[in-house]
């Protein structure tokens, strides 16, 4: 699985607050990839090619991930959780936004271009039994990269100390900041190209 977005808010919200918060922001993700394999099965897949759709997209993925890239700096020393202790944060709140994250277009071209190959050649190859199988295989490999991230991040949260929490999420600010530059890109390349 290629470092993305949610990789990133999954590994700063797993160290900071703990695997139920890194995993909340894994199921907000879930959630979306779920509604993807649902929308490419009843054939919206085309319907999320098409620039007018991406261009919007690409624009509020760049300022979501700018904020969150942002946040995630100016509040490094804030909401770490030491490993003993109960976590304040909200579940639904790292819930949220996972799904935020993983509605970005980066996310859904990664679909359209990828796992809607796969899942629409499987689709077209016999019937949707082999369909379901090929997103349930997709799905499930997903999974698993969400629980051994976590459960790496876990164990590595215990040992480390608050400083190194720190500039974990500094540095996934910068990582999130470098993701909303590329968004902004993609936004320019691609309204250029509709005008």
């Amino acid at each position: 699985m290629p470092v993305g977005t949610i990789t990133v808010e999954m590994t700063k919200q797993g160290l900071k607050n703990g695997f139920v918060h890194g995993w909340a922001v894994g199921l907000g993700g879930l959630t979306i990839d779920l509604m993807l394999i649902l929308a490419l099965y009843f054939g919206f897949a085309s319907a999320l090619a098409l620039h007018y759709i991406q261009i919007p997209l690409w624009i509020v993925g760049a300022g979501f991930l700018t904020y969150l890239g942002y946040d995630s700096i100016k509040n490094a020393d804030r909401d770490i959780t030491p490993a003993n202790e109960k976590t304040q944060k909200s579940f639904f709140i790292t819930y949220r936004n996972g799904l935020l994250v993983t509605a970005s277009p980066g996310n859904l071209v990664f679909w359209i271009s990828v796992f809607g190959a796969v899942l629409s050649q499987s689709y077209s190859s016999s019937s949707t039994g082999s369909f379901v199988v090929a997103a349930i295989g997709v799905m499930t490999g997903m999974l698993i990269h969400d629980l051994g991230l976590l459960s790496i991040v876990s164990v590595s949260r215990k040992v480390m100390s608050r400083r190194m929490i720190q500039w974990v999420s500094m540095m996934a600010g910068i990582v999130l900041f470098g993701f909303s530059l590329y968004f902004l890109y993609e936004f320019i390349v691609s309204f250029i190209r509709l005008v």
